[in-house]
């Protein structure tokens, strides 16, 4: 990226939130120059299963647990305090109507980018903000115009010289291969549940949460 400077939001369920999170997120803000990013528990993510989350609010604690203290890095409620399904395209109109002109990008991992058309009104995401989609091996070639949900295509270009897509409004979608780190959330619940250790699997006070709150125990209905 050629742009520095401004907010990046980073969404996701954080069921817990682990290194593997923080290490992304970290890549990225240091790639792009970012003055600050958002790390944004969704309350009512519409494409999980809810019986399979921690309570919100452990989610946001957990969150806010793991980024103590680290420059650079927020953990925002936005969503929680927002009722109904979270979406993120309201998420990032709302940051777009509080930042004004200044640089946003929406981070997000292939995974979830492979399926962004079945997320609401995806292709205004790409209107509103830039977007860096970020992968662990084994990686794929990175981005084609082919991958890009149909509604959104047609509005991007392909620029060799950085390897990114311009969009029409401006806003540019790049690639970012991030450094190889096995962790899994369910992988992490399912360590807890087995009365197994995720020591060095999340952040020491995230761990200290988890067990203090009994999250992710089998049988628990809070998970």
């Amino acid at each position: 990226m050629t742009r520095q400077g401004g907010i990046g939001v980073f969404g996701g369920t954080f069921n817990p939130i682990h290194l593997g999170h923080l290490r992304a997120a970290e890549e990225v803000r240091e790639r792009a120059g970012l003055d600050e990013i958002r790390l944004v528990p969704a309350a009512v993510p519409p494409h999980k299963d809810a019986g399979a989350l921690a309570a919100a609010r452990d989610r946001l604690r957990m969150v806010e647990l793991a980024i103590a203290g680290v420059p650079g890095f927020r953990a925002s409620a936005c969503e929680l305090e927002r009722p109904g399904p979270s979406y993120s395209v309201d998420t990032l109109r709302a940051v777009r109507s509080e930042i004004g002109e200044r640089r946003l990008v929406f981070i997000l991992g292939f995974d979830a980018f492979q399926e962004l058309h079945t997320w609401k009104d995806y292709a205004e995401i790409f209107a509103v903000s830039d977007v860096v989609v970020v992968t662990r091996p084994p990686y794929p070639d990175g981005l084609s115009l082919a991958q890009i949900p149909l509604a959104a295509r047609e509005a991007f270009r392909y620029d060799p010289v950085s390897e990114s897509f311009p969009h029409a409004s401006g806003h540019v979608l790049t690639f970012q291969r991030i450094t190889a780190l096995d962790i899994a959330a369910a992988a992490i619940r399912a360590h807890v549940a087995a009365r197994r250790s995720i020591r060095f699997l999340v952040p020491p006070a995230v761990e200290a949460y988890i067990i203090e709150r009994g999250l992710y125990r089998q049988g628990d209905a809070r998970r």
